[in-house]
């Protein structure tokens, strides 16, 4: 089906693009689709006064690295936030779905966090954790009493890349065995410890690197040689058949046996050290693993005297709806779970959380991080819990993320380029193909240009997996119903134009 809707002039919307729509249009009456206007904010910023683009583009240029990608032909110059609220430089609203990355946890500017942030740097901005300060024990006494069983000590550091590289060192000292398994499809991190075990050949260097490390078939229901509409824990399915009863998912014995393959195979007799795993893949395009193959995974991994590793740098604080952490969806409880992203919705923290025992390992030689746990940083982690738990972050994210991939899925059904929608609260990924039957990627030259149809008219999404043809969408937590209408309707009329324009 193509979308054939008319446009009136709005003043948040580009007068170029809504000419071109407007051209193109097929002869319907505008009355025939309700006009979306942009939800009101209550929040008004200052006129920006600062450096300018033009001066902006030229130091990126000269003084910036180089290999930092810059999203849109126009590139936004964003200099204000607040919750789920963007503006550029000339004063123009973006609703942000894409969050930093999937990093702003509970909105932009958050008060409850400016304000924990502002009184902790009034009273200590930074001292050495060789030394005691109070909010680094609060804090993490708040932390651990968000995870299950015995995930007791916390190692806080600056990154999920930080935070991976520590916990790949730990299995191995704890195990005594060196090989580490991930998934393909995977991303772990970029830093030179961890490229190897991020599976993704546009995130990797031409320089040895994995040693050590392998990876099974990635269990994905959609691009996968099995899966299909029976297998995933979402509200939304793939439309590849399936022949799995409710109750159980038969993709996953044949995904799992790949992994004992690996596992057979590769392993130094019989042993492995670890087993790395995101809940739901993040830059891999949010690929969701087949019911029940995670619980398969960590089964065999522990049966060779391995540790099970939870990366919840994208998925965890909530985001996924239903648990605070990803891992509970799978009914798993991880050796050493890793977090980042959201936990300090947006300022650099992040964390090792792990058992008395593993932690105990590491203390055969000394281990420190200049501002792993810092005074502010700690202080800004204690108010996200706060906020979470006050204004019921997480049901929001469950109940707002279902309604909008139930919207994006009717979208899907219309659409032929759309192949896939999937996720699991605001943790949401949009595939697109040139046909749902081969589900050949959609080229990057097409998706941009929904990409920037969507920008211009006021939303801002991200990209991901191998292709790049997958929509990434995991806003702040804090959206609403309304502006999920918005959002939704905006990706409507992106994908409507591109469909008139590949047309005409």
């Amino acid at each position: 089906m193509v979308f054939r809707p008319t446009f009136k002039r709005f003043s948040y919307l580009n007068p170029t693009l809504i000419r071109i729509f407007t051209q193109q249009s097929y002869g319907l009456q505008t009355a025939t689709k309700p006009e979306v206007v942009m939800p009101k904010c209550n929040y008004e910023p200052e006129p920006y006064s600062g450096i300018s683009f033009e001066d902006a583009v030229k130091i990126r240029k000269s003084n910036v690295n180089p290999a930092m990608f810059t999203y849109y032909k126009q590139p936004v110059f964003i200099h204000k936030g607040y919750m789920q609220w963007l503006w550029d430089t000339t004063g123009k609203r973006y609703l942000d779905l894409f969050a930093g990355i999937v990093t702003v946890s509970v909105g932009h500017c958050h008060p409850v966090v400016v304000e924990a942030a502002e009184k902790q740097m009034k009273n200590l901005w930074h001292t050495t954790n060789i030394y005691m300060h109070p909010t680094l024990h609060q804090y993490a006494s708040e932390l651990v009493a968000k995870l299950p069983s015995n995930l007791k000590v916390v190692y806080f550091t600056n990154s999920g890349s930080e935070a991976n590289d520590l916990a790949m060192l730990m299995s191995r000292m704890y195990t005594g065995t060196f090989e580490v398994v991930g998934t393909r499809n995977a991303y772990h991190g970029a830093s030179p410890y961890l490229m190897g075990l991020t599976s993704l050949s546009t995130w990797r260097y031409n320089v040895p690197t994995g040693f050590g490390i392998y990876q099974t078939m990635n269990p994905d229901p959609y691009r996968g040689p099995w899966g299909g509409s029976h297998c995933r824990d979402s509200p939304v399915q793939t439309t590849r058949k399936c022949d799995c009863p409710a109750d159980r998912c038969l993709a996953t014995d044949f995904y799992l046996e790949q992994l004992e393959d690996v596992l057979r195979h590769s392993m130094p007799k019989g042993r492995v050290g670890a087993f790395f795993a995101e809940s739901i893949q993040g830059v891999g395009g949010t690929v969701q693993f087949p019911k029940g193959f995670l619980k398969g995974a960590f089964k065999k991994i522990r049966e060779r005297g391995g540790l099970c590793i939870s990366d919840e740098v994208q998925t965890g604080f909530g985001r996924t709806g239903t648990d605070f952490w990803g891992f509970e969806g799978h009914d798993i409880i991880p050796d050493i779970v890793t977090m980042a992203k959201g936990m300090g919705n947006g300022f650099p923290l992040a964390a090792v959380v792990t058992t008395p025992e593993i932690a105990q390992k590491m203390s055969e030689a000394l281990h420190f991080n200049t501002y792993g746990g810092n005074p502010i940083s700690c202080a800004v982690g204690s108010a996200v819990l706060k906020v979470i738990e006050e204004e019921k972050i997480q049901e929001n994210s469950h109940v707002t993320g279902t309604y909008m991939l139930e919207e994006l899925a009717k979208i899907q059904d219309e659409v032929e380029i759309v192949g896939d929608v999937r996720g699991k609260g605001l943790m949401i990924g949009v595939e697109m193909v040139t046909d749902k039957e081969s589900r050949t990627p959609l080229p990057a030259q097409h998706i941009a240009e929904i990409w920037e149809r969507s920008k211009d008219m006021g939303i801002l999404i991200g990209k991901g997996g191998l292709y790049g043809n997958v929509f990434r969408i995991k806003p702040p937590m804090c959206i609403t119903k309304e502006d999920v209408d918005f959002a939704v309707d905006i990706f409507r009329k992106s994908l409507s134009g591109y469909e008139k324009g590949v047309k005409s």
